[in-house]
């Protein structure tokens, strides 16, 4: 019998399978995804309350559709199905599943309620819900009931009694859709009846008695380590569990910001007692990187050469069988196809491409978690502050923000900006209240004046967002007096920038990064 989860979510390869998960660990009940087509023998193993089916983006009709492996009926468990989780368990027993009328639904819609079920106790007669479907359901199967519908979806939520089968055609688990946690909240507890265990102490418990359990008693483990937020809480989760038998590796790559190469050894041996080997490989990157433009092309070599130095050090150590990586679960769904067919975005550099020859077993504490609960749980380990609330920054680092060629001379000029850009942020105390700030160099040239001379130079863009997650982001309102004041800081400091923009754009449809 493996360890009890009270939630377990079906992934049928929506991008926001993980939110659902998420939203559920927000509630402090325990949860776990699964491929979709888990066994019945698997699923029961981990004792669960009840089983979520997440959205997807195939047609349930489809003959290459995922599927269940097992009739809904054996399961004997309460079951909520989301999107596509619904359609499939409608068309499975008879309802007839079509694509829209003309066009996908994506967007706002308003919920109206039909029914006072369980699932819907505590939702307003009407409601904001969020739809991201092409297929609907067109008409029910025999024995389900109507709970609640939109002006053009008559079935957007149904309830299948005798099963014990609940299904929305809505996301509850996207902020879009205002009373989601309430719809949540109403199938986790009064309908599966689970209780509120789930915290961040508990987390690092089981990491800690996993991670011994895996390593064992005399193997060693290397990590690669940023500096970052998810490296670092990953780094001081193994250390807590193995101690001196952790060995970190910090790369230099030439494209990391001002003095981070310093400021990250000085955290790791004196303030967190850390193993830590420091390599300068900054020439071999920029020489790796010459002449090269296409973002994805860059983002493979800056891995590829990463992995080449990781390599040569990790075989001057002994005994070492284990690799760990600070893995978050944006990443993978990002990067690679995680337990359904999602859509790749782009590749993260610690993702889905580890070479065989390295030989050795994976460990990833962090996989099935976000950042904010990345915190949390560095939180629990003791990081300081100032380190938790970093701002994430890419692997790949400077290499993906200088748009175009990467140069020892673009390296420095975006080293400065970007520093003029951080300093202003704390000094205005916004650096806390955004996600994620950065300046991007850009392949542009305009023209501008410096005194009495014309000049021929590059364009910054700034880019700072709020999100939660990684997952959505919009573009932070910074006071226009803050961002006239680190433009002009910009201008006058660094020589070979003569014009700084600000992107309001939001993800989706942009990413937070430019490549």
């Amino acid at each position: 019998m493996k360890e009890s989860r009270q939630i377990l979510v079906l992934d049928f390869g929506s991008q926001y399978t993980q939110l659902i998960a998420r939203k559920i660990r927000e509630l402090h009940v325990e949860a776990l995804i699964l491929p979709c087509d888990t066994s019945l023998e698997e699923l029961h193993s981990y004792q669960p309350r009840g089983v979520i089916l997440s959205g997807g983006p195939d047609s349930v009709y489809a003959e290459d559709a995922p599927r269940l492996s097992f009739e809904l009926k054996e399961l004997g468990l309460p079951v909520l199905g989301i999107c596509y989780g619904m359609q499939l368990v409608c068309h499975n027993q008879g309802g007839r599943v079509a694509p829209g009328e003309g066009h996908r639904e994506y967007g706002l819609a308003k919920l109206a309620l039909r029914s006072d079920d369980a699932l819907v106790k505590g939702m307003p007669e009407e409601s904001q819900v969020w739809m991201s479907h092409g297929d609907s359901l067109r008409a029910l199967p025999a024995g389900f009931e109507i709970l609640a519908s939109t002006d053009s979806i008559p079935f957007a939520a149904v309830h299948g009694q005798e099963l014990r089968f609940w299904g929305v055609q809505f996301h509850p688990e996207v902020h879009h859709s205002i009373h989601g946690r309430q719809l949540l909240e109403n199938f986790i507890f009064s309908i599966c009846r689970c209780e509120a265990t789930w915290t961040p102490g508990r987390f690092v418990e089981r990491q800690i008695m996993q991670i011994r359990a895996q390593v064992g008693g005399s193997a060693k483990v290397i990590c690669g380590v940023s500096g970052g937020v998810d490296s670092t809480v990953a780094a001081a989760l193994i250390h807590r569990a193995i101690g001196r038998d952790l060995t970190c590796i910090f790369v230099n790559n030439g494209l990391l910001r001002a003095g981070e190469y310093e400021a990250v050894q000085h955290m790791f041996r004196d303030n967190l007692q850390i193993n830590l080997v420091a390599v300068d490989a900054s020439e071999l990157f920029l020489g790796r990187l010459k002449g090269i433009s296409e973002p994805e092309q860059k983002r493979k070599i800056i891995g590829h050469t990463f992995i080449d130095v990781f390599e040569q050090e990790a075989a001057k150590l002994k005994d070492v069988e284990f690799l760990a990586q600070g893995t978050l679960y944006p990443d993978v769904i990002e990067s690679v196809q995680q337990k359904g067919p999602s859509q790749t975005i782009k590749t993260h550099h610690n993702v889905g491409g580890l070479p065989a020859r390295l030989n050795f077993k994976l460990i990833e504490p962090l996989r099935e978690l976000f950042k904010d609960e990345v915190r949390s749980v560095g939180e629990e380990l003791g990081l300081p502050h100032s380190m938790l609330w970093r701002h994430p920054f890419p692997g790949p680092g400077l290499g993906i923000r200088i748009l175009g060629a990467v140069t020892a001379e673009r390296v420095a000029v975006l080293q400065q900006a970007d520093q003029i850009l951080l300093d202003a942020l704390r000094e205005s105390g916004w650096y806390d209240r955004c996600w994620q700030a950065l300046a991007v160099l850009l392949p542009v040239s305009s023209v501008g004046v410096m005194g009495d001379q014309r000049t021929y130079e590059n364009v910054l863009a700034l880019r700072v967002v709020d999100s939660t997650d990684a997952m959505t982001a919009d573009f932070s309102r910074l006071p226009w007096e803050l961002l006239g004041q680190i433009a002009n800081r910009i201008i006058n400091q660094v020589t070979g920038i003569n014009r700084v923009v600000y992107d309001i754009s939001s993800k989706p449809p942009a990413t937070i990064e430019w490549e």
